[in-house]
C-alpha cells in the first residue's frame, strides 16, 4: 500500500507562524553595524564625569541651548509638513522631462555638505544676496543670524528626509485609489483630502519623526548661515561645539543630553509600523 504524501504548504500546521530563521552569515555585519554606532556612545559614558553631570545639564547655557533646539526643531519640522507634503505628492505624480532633474535638486541636501548649504543660504538671504539685499532695502528685514535663520537652516537639511518619505510611499501604494475616486466624480482637490492624505499618514508619521530629528542635530548648516549667539542662534549642537573648546566635560555632558532626547524623540514618536 503507498504511503500518501502530504505536501507542507503555507497554510500547514508545521509552517503556520514559524519563524524562518536567519543565515548565520547576516550576524557578523549585524554585529559590527551595531557596534560603530554604540561603542561611540559608550565612549562618551566611559568619559563623563557624573559628579558634574547634573550641574553641567541645568547650567543656564545649556537649558537656554537645549530649549532653543526643540522650538526651531518643532518650527522646521511644521514648515516641513507644510512645503514638503505638496512637494512630495507633485514629484510622485507630475509627468515630464523636467521632474526627474527638480527631483534632484530637491534631494540635493541629503548629499550636500551642511556648510556648503549654509553658504548658499548666506549668499541668497544675506545682505550681498538678491533676495536678502532686497528684503533689507523693502521691508528693512536682515535674515542671517537671527533665530529664523536656524529655522531655514534646518528646514532645508531636514525638508529631504520629509519628501523621500513620502515619495516613496506614494510611489509604492500606486494610483488606483486616487484613479477610482476620480473616476466616481471626486475633484482633485477632494481626491487629495479624502484619499491621497490618509494614504500618506503612516509615511508622513515616520518622515516627520526623521525630519524633527535631523533638525535637532543639525550644526553646519546653522553655524555658517545663523552663527553662534547665545541665547539666538546657539543650539545644543553649536553648545556642544562652543563648550568642547573650553570644557570637555561639559561638552561631553551635552553631547549626551543631544542623544537622549534624539532617542526618546524616535522612540516615542515613531510610528507603530516600525515596531512590526
Amino acid at each position: 500500500m503507498a504511503s500518501r504524501v502530504v505536501p507542507l504548504g503555507f497554510g500547514s500546521r508545521r509552517t503556520r507562524g514559524r519563524n524562518p530563521g536567519l543565515p548565520w552569515v547576516l550576524w557578523i555585519p549585524a554585529c559590527l553595524a551595531l557596534a560603530l554606532v554604540v561603542l561611540p556612545v559608550v565612549g562618551l559614558l566611559v568619559r563623563t564625569d557624573y559628579t558634574r553631570l547634573p550641574q553641567l545639564l541645568t547650567s543656564d547655557a545649556a537649558l537656554s541651548a537645549l530649549r532653543l533646539s526643540l522650538v526651531t526643531a518643532l518650527l522646521s519640522t511644521i514648515v516641513c509638513v507644510v512645503l514638503g507634503v505638496p512637494l512630495a505628492v507633485v514629484l510622485a505624480r507630475a509627468r515630464g522631462r523636467g521632474v526627474r532633474l527638480v527631483r534632484a535638486v530637491v534631494l540635493l541636501p541629503l548629499v550636500l555638505p551642511p556648510v556648503v548649504g549654509g553658504l548658499a543660504l548666506l549668499f541668497l538671504l544675506g545682505r550681498n544676496g538678491f533676495l536678502g539685499y532686497l528684503l533689507d532695502v523693502v521691508a528693512g528685514v536682515s535674515v542671517p543670524f537671527t533665530t529664523t535663520a536656524v529655522v531655514i537652516a534646518q528646514t532645508f537639511v531636514a525638508m529631504p528626509f520629509l519628501v523621500v518619505s513620502l515619495e516613496g510611499a506614494l510611489r509604492g501604494g500606486g494610483q488606483r485609489y486616487e484613479l477610482v475616486a476620480a473616476t466616481l466624480g471626486a475633484r482633485p482637490w477632494t481626491v487629495f483630502r479624502r484619499v491621497t492624505v490618509p494614504l500618506l499618514l503612516p509615511a508622513l508619521g515616520s518622515g516627520v519623526v526623521l525630519s524633527f530629528a535631523r533638525a535637532l542635530g543639525e550644526f553646519g548648516a546653522t553655524i555658517t548661515f545663523a552663527g553662534s549667539l547665545e541665547g539666538v542662534t546657539r543650539t545644543l549642537p553649536l553648545e556642544v561645539y562652543a563648550q568642547a573648546q573650553a570644557d570637555v566635560d561639559s561638552a561631553v555632558a551635552l553631547a549626551l543630553l543631544l542623544i537622549v532626547v534624539a532617542v526618546v524623540v524616535i522612540a516615542v514618536a515613531r510610528p507603530k509600523a516600525f515596531d512590526r
